[in-house]
C-alpha cells in the first residue's frame, strides 16, 4: 500500500495546482475524483471555484458519521518542485507536506473502507484552502454538509490538533491636524497619537520570543497619507493581524476596543472562528488510541497556531480536528513528507474508520 500511496502522491504533486490557475485546479480535482469512481460524487461550484464530495451512499445523508477533508491547491513553488522525488525517507515537492501526500492517504483510506462501514462516510476535496476555503469547504457547509466528526488532513506529525487560533484582521485609524513640519505646535501629529496607542497595545499583547498558547498581534502595516517629509500627518492607520485563542473568541473585539483612546476608529475586516473540539470527544479519543497502537508511542492532543478549513466546521458546531503525517519545509524550496509516516497515517485512518 505504501508504494501506491507514493505513486498517487507523486502524481498529485506533479500537477501545478496553484490558487490562481482555475483550469489546473479543476484538472487536479477531476484526477483525484477519478480515483474514487464507483462511489457517489457530488460536485460544487461557487465563484468559479470547484470542489467535490464523495460518499458511500446513493444520496447525500443529512449528516455524515465521518468526513475526511483535504485540499488540492498549493502555494506557488519553483518549476523543479513540481517534479517530485524521493531521497532517503522523504518525498519532496510542492504540496508534499501541505497536503497532497495526505490527500493520497485520504483517498485510499476512503476507497478501502467505504463499502465496509455501515455509517455515512464522506470524502471532501476542495481547491481553495490556501485562499481561505470560503468557496470550497465553507460553501459545502452552507449547502448542508455536516458530520459527527471531521478529520482535516493537514500535516501534524501524527499528533492530533483539536485547537487552533482564530483570525481577526482590524484597521484602526486616528486623525490629527496638518501643519508644516517646521511648526509642529500648529498641528497635531496623528502618527504620534497612534504611537501612544501602539505602546499600550504592545504592553497588553507583548511580542513573543518563543511559542506560547496566547493571543498574539502582528503589526502588519502602518501608514499616513503623507507624500513628503515636511508635513505633519493628519491621519494615521494601522492594520493588525490578530491570532486569538478560542477562549477569547467572544471577548477579543471588546478587549481591543477598551484600549482605544477617544477619537480612534475601529474596523473589523475579517473575523474567522478558532478551532476548538473537546479533547474528550469519543471520536477523537478513538483516533488517539489507534494512533498509539500503530506508532507505539504516546499520542498527543495539541494546539496549533495556524488556521485551516477545520475552522469552518465550528460555524455549525461540528467537531473537527487536524491530523496528518510528518513533514517539513512547508512553503520552502525543500518541502517534504516523511514516507514511513504516510504508511502509518493510512493504517491509522483505516483502523479508525473501521472501528465504528
Amino acid at each position: 500500500m505504501l508504494h501506491t500511496i507514493i505513486l498517487l502522491a507523486k502524481k498529485l504533486i506533479s500537477i501545478k495546482s496553484t490558487s490562481e490557475n482555475r483550469n489546473v485546479l479543476e484538472e487536479v480535482l477531476e484526477f483525484a475524483l477519478s480515483n474514487v469512481r464507483g462511489h457517489a460524487i457530488e460536485r460544487f461550484e461557487r465563484n468559479g471555484v470547484k470542489s467535490g464530495l464523495v460518499y458511500n451512499l446513493h444520496k447525500r445523508p443529512k449528516e455524515f458519521g465521518v468526513i475526511l477533508n483535504g485540499h488540492l491547491d498549493v502555494i506557488p513553488g519553483k518549476e523543479y518542485q513540481y517534479k517530485p522525488y524521493v531521497r532517503g525517507r522523504r518525498l519532496y515537492g510542492v504540496g508534499a507536506m501541505d497536503m497532497k501526500a495526505s490527500v493520497a492517504c485520504l483517498i485510499l483510506a476512503f476507497k478501502e473502507v467505504a463499502s465496509k462501514v455501515d455509517y455515512p462516510l464522506g470524502l471532501q476535496l476542495v481547491t481553495d484552502e490556501e485562499v481561505g476555503g470560503f468557496d470550497g469547504t465553507k460553501y459545502q457547509i452552507d449547502k448542508g454538509v455536516k458530520a459527527n466528526f471531521v478529520i482535516v488532513g493537514e500535516s501534524t506529525n501524527l499528533h492530533i490538533e483539536n485547537k487552533a487560533k482564530g483570525v481577526l484582521w482590524v484597521k484602526i485609524s486616528t486623525r490629527g491636524k496638518t501643519a508644516h513640519g517646521a511648526y509642529p505646535w500648529k498641528g497635531e501629529n496623528a502618527a504620534w497619537k497612534m504611537n501612544d496607542f501602539l505602546k499600550r497595545l504592545k504592553k497588553r499583547y507583548p511580542v513573543l520570543k518563543q511559542e506560547k498558547w496566547i493571543t498574539t498581534i502582528n503589526l502588519a502595516n502602518i501608514e499616513t497619507q503623507n507624500k513628503t517629509f515636511n508635513k505633519i500627518p493628519d491621519r494615521c492607520e494601522v492594520w493588525l493581524d490578530i491570532r486569538y485563542v478560542p477562549e477569547e473568541a467572544d471577548t477579543i473585539v471588546s478587549d481591543l476596543k477598551k484600549l482605544l483612546p477617544d477619537g480612534f476608529t475601529f474596523e473589523v475586516v475579517v473575523k474567522e472562528p478558532a478551532l476548538s473540539t473537546n479533547e474528550n470527544n469519543h471520536f477523537l479519543q478513538s483516533l488517539k488510541m489507534e494512533t498509539e497502537q500503530i506508532t507505539r508511542k504516546k499520542g498527543y492532543v495539541l494546539c496549533g497556531n495556524g488556521s485551516s478549513d477545520a475552522r469552518h466546521f465550528m460555524r455549525v458546531n461540528c467537531p473537527a480536528i487536524e491530523f496528518g503525517p510528518i513533514g517539513g519545509g512547508m512553503g520552502s524550496d525543500k518541502e517534504w513528507v516523511d514516507i514511513p509516516s504516510l504508511g502509518k497515517y493510512y493504517q491509522i485512518l483505516r483502523n479508525f474508520l473501521l472501528s465504528f
